[in-house]
């Protein structure tokens, strides 16, 4: 259980990462999208080039943020039942989901992605719109993001199943349904 804990911690680490880098693409897209209120109420200049750059900035970082929400335990759950369950019901429930409804649905959407963006990056595919971007990035984020939110997967079963074997111990003090469920792990394993 050892090496799975480790590349489990090795996928959060990564996600981790990515999530904070695109926070600040909200900052750009924020500029961007006010530069071309600006400059289309003050100047009549419009530009779709700059339109597209806004939804590919807003899409990079739903697509690729979605693995570090649920690497936080910020995505979406009926909170009103699974506050009433054991810690212990709630991981076997995460467990039973992820297994059988996450991974399934990420894999087959990277199975589906993959060929929709190669066609696009092979012929250069731009936007049917005047002045227009190539549109392969806009649709490489969505591989991508489904490609992390899968590994992401793989990581919390993984947490999930050391948790539930007794290989792993969750601090409780930073376990929440409500907030940041940040999954710190104490170093409690013994050497499977």
């Amino acid at each position: 259980m050892k090496p799975l804990i480790t590349i489990s911690r090795t996928i959060d680490r990564l996600n981790e990462f990515i999530g904070h880098s695109v926070s600040w693409l909200l900052l750009v897209a924020v500029l961007v999208s006010a530069g071309n209120a600006v400059s289309r109420k003050l100047f009549s200049l419009s530009s779709n080039a700059m339109l597209e750059l806004q939804w590919y900035l807003y899409g990079a970082v739903f697509m690729l943020a979605a693995a570090y929400a649920l690497l936080k335990n910020e995505h979406i759950r009926i909170d009103i039942l699974s506050s009433s369950w054991s810690k212990r019901t709630r991981d076997w429930i995460d467990l039973i989901l992820h297994t059988i409804f996450l991974v399934p649905f990420a894999g087959m959407m990277i199975y589906l992605a993959w060929p929709w963006f190669w066609r696009s990056f092979a012929s250069g595919e731009h936007s049917t719109n005047a002045g227009g971007l190539i549109l392969w990035p806009a649709k490489s984020f969505i591989l991508i993001g489904f490609i992390l939110l899968l590994l992401q997967a793989f990581s919390e079963i993984i947490k999930r199943a050391a948790v539930l074997s007794g290989h792993l111990k969750e601090d409780d003090a930073l376990y929440s349904d409500a907030g940041n469920a940040a999954h710190m792990m104490t170093e409690d394993m013994p050497n499977d």
